[in-house]
């Protein structure tokens, strides 16, 4: 049974093994410092973002960063997955859905919003579990590196 909770600090080890192996699977070596940097941001509620992690038998298989801002056409929350990675080991569980699960169930607590994530085209894998738990969009994502 997959159990999914808040990060706390005794998961600093398992995440960080699994958000490096999540910027592996982009094509990413993250730094020593953005691991850091991003473990500490996760850590303080001042930063705007969080993330939960999901268990299979007391150990650590996934996370889900997210954050959440005041929605321009609701008067609820907007809530983004930024990230989600299941280990390979994990995949075929059930991990992302309940991770997906839980963080709908707090937008949903909040009142009218909208939940959104976006993937790579090529992760098909991941839109097979997406598209059986949210509806895909037709709206199209631009970047500008500032």
């Amino acid at each position: 049974m997959t159990i999914v909770r808040p990060i706390e600090e005794r998961d600093h080890e398992a995440w960080s093994q699994l958000f490096v192996a999540y910027g592996a699977f982009y094509e990413t070596a993250f730094t020593d410092e953005v691991v850091a940097s991003t473990w500490s941001r996760l850590l303080d509620p001042a930063e705007g973002v969080d993330a939960l992690v999901a268990e299979l038998d007391g150990t650590v298989v996934g996370f889900a960063h997210y954050r959440s801002h005041p929605d321009t056409f609701s008067t609820g929350r907007d809530w983004f997955l930024d990230d989600l990675f299941t280990s390979p080991a994990a995949r075929g569980a059930g991990v992302a859905t309940a991770l997906i699960d839980d963080l709908k169930a707090k937008a949903a607590a909040t009142g009218p919003g909208t939940l959104r994530w976006i993937t790579a085209a090529s992760n098909e894998t991941a839109q097979r579990v997406y598209d059986r738990v949210a509806t895909r969009t037709t709206w199209v994502t631009y970047e500008v590196r500032a």
